[in-house]
């Protein structure tokens, strides 16, 4: 497949599932709440391992200086994040607009992580992909949940995180798709890297954190075999 159709296919994916997410939780609350926590284990594991060892890897190889991009992604999931959770001081409502802020934004990096990912190559694009498929439909129940927890009807709770959580992530993919054709190796390299410091943010301090707060009977299981996964598609690629 051409990198355009791989990165249409995964940014629809992500939707979709994303989509599943917010439906799982609208029909039927106990299974998905019981459930998301293995969902986001495994995606982390994914998400930890794939850009230590495949896209910083080549991020350093096409500029030196990606380690500092590097952590300015992980500053930037940083800031989406206390954005969230400043909202806590304020009204039910108010928490659950300011949360999809920080929610639409990272939606929309993910999507553009596919582009950044799958322009370099394909292994990449799947490793990195893979991870933020599996993710979205934790993402889906969490985003529901704030909106119906803020008050919103079951309704509007499900057209606004759709809005927000599913649409942004195809968007970011199709339009920074365009400008990643005219950029050099060397801006890739720091693309690459900033791509690595939000993967390494979204696993180690939002989904791994979340997960423990609800900790399930082998939800460590579900973390390791992301790792495992990742492995296996590195040497067999």
């Amino acid at each position: 497949m051409r990198t355009f159709e791989l990165i249409s296919v995964f940014a629809v994916a992500a939707m979709l599932v994303n989509t599943l997410g917010i439906y799982a939780i609208y029909r039927n609350r106990t299974w998905a709440e019981r459930n998301k926590e293995y969902f986001m284990c495994f995606a982390a594991g994914i998400l930890i391992t794939s850009p230590l060892i495949g896209a910083f890897p080549q991020a350093i190889s096409k500029n030196s200086e990606a380690g500092f991009s590097a952590v300015l992604g992980f500053l930037f999931m940083f800031a989406t994040s206390q954005i969230m959770r400043k909202s806590t001081k304020k009204s039910a409502l108010a928490f659950g607009y300011t949360a999809l802020i920080g929610i639409g934004i990272h939606s929309f990096v993910d999507g553009m992580i596919y582009s950044v990912t799958f322009t370099q190559s394909s292994f990449l694009g799947i490793l990195a992909g893979t991870g933020l498929v599996a993710h979205e439909f934790a993402e889906g129940v969490i985003t529901y949940s704030f909106l119906a927890e803020g008050g919103l009807s079951e309704k509007k709770a499900i057209f606004y995180a759709f809005l927000v959580a599913s649409l942004t992530t195809p968007l970011g993919a199709f339009l920074i798709y365009p400008l990643l054709q005219n950029f050099t190796s060397s801006v890739m390299g720091l693309l690459l890297g900033f791509v690595t410091g939000v993967l390494i943010y979204i696993s180690a301090a939002h989904l791994l954190p979340e997960a423990s707060e609800h900790e399930k009977d082998h939800s460590y299981m579900s973390f390791l075999t992301g790792v495992a996964f990742s492995i296996l598609l590195y040497f067999i690629k």
